[in-house]
């Protein structure tokens, strides 16, 4: 018979609390849930957003801040290699001109891939970082992705943007309040639905200070199925095995992307 080349793939969405400024406390946590999600065949592991500082170190930024790459995509670097996996996830990057940033980093087997930093802040934030100014795909061995950051899952003209840039799956990782789970749940789901792409949300759980997260890590499927989901707390690894093959399939069951109408796009982007 023909050869056929599977496009299955098994991702894992890491929930996770956080203790606050205890970088070697987080990456230990960090580390065991990914050996976790590698015994269940994880190929690209996604991390909540600052898994390695906890979210709300305002005081600490400057000091936990690392350039990119740095510690902790060197960490990051050393698992991926050991276990032949993609590694997500963001951190705090001291920038140029000591600017810092939420930055978004995936990491793999032969080392550092590319990183997105967050260029929509929410809340007290922009006090914090600067802005990114930039919104690229990275190439893996499987497909292109889309990386994201929390309250950018509420922008659909990102995603929209990386999907026409050849995204298949697009990451969110997050630290995502709890009092807007609806925003989180939807917006999940949206983003799914209307590029016909995979959507892997990792959320922290827990509380800092009195910022309380929502958990719900979840892998969506391009019909907004979602294939693998977890409870609001505590720590968990969340997978499913997704077939990029859907991608192409949802595109022609509901071709928004061949049905767009250039002359929007052209016009006001």
């Amino acid at each position: 018979g023909r050869m056929t080349v599977s496009n299955k793939l098994t991702v894992a969405s890491i929930q996770m609390d956080c203790i606050l400024n205890d970088k070697e406390a987080n990456l230990n946590r960090a580390g065991a849930l990914i050996e976790d999600a590698v015994k269940k065949g994880a190929q690209l592991v996604v991390l909540p957003e600052l898994f390695n500082t906890g979210y709300r170190v305002e005081e600490y930024d400057t000091v936990l801040a690392e350039p990119i790459p740095g510690a902790a995509t060197q960490w990051m670097h050393q698992l991926a290699a050991k276990h032949h996996i993609y590694i997500a996830g963001a951190i705090i990057e001291s920038g140029e001109n000591g600017i810092l940033y939420d930055t978004a980093v995936v990491v793999g087997p032969e080392g550092f891939k590319g990183k997105h930093r967050k260029m929509h802040l929410w809340g007290g934030e922009d006090k914090r970082f600067g802005k990114g100014e930039q919104l690229d795909v990275i190439q893996l061995s499987f497909c292109k992705i889309g990386l994201l950051i929390c309250y950018e899952i509420g922008f659909p003209e990102m995603a929209r943007i990386q999907v026409h840039k050849g995204a298949d799956i697009l990451i969110y990782t997050s630290a995502f309040g709890r009092a807007r789970y609806y925003a989180w749940d939807t917006a999940s789901r949206s983003r799914a639905l209307e590029n016909g792409a995979f959507v892997i949300a990792s959320n922290r759980c827990g509380q800092d200070k009195d910022s309380a997260f929502g958990g719900l890590s979840r892998i969506v499927g391009p019909d907004t199925t979602i294939l693998a989901s977890y409870g609001a707390e505590g720590d968990a690894v969340v997978c499913a095995q997704i077939d990029l093959d859907e991608v192409a399939r949802m595109r022609q069951v509901l071709p928004y992307l061949r049905d767009m109408n250039e002359k929007l796009y052209n016009n006001n982007f």
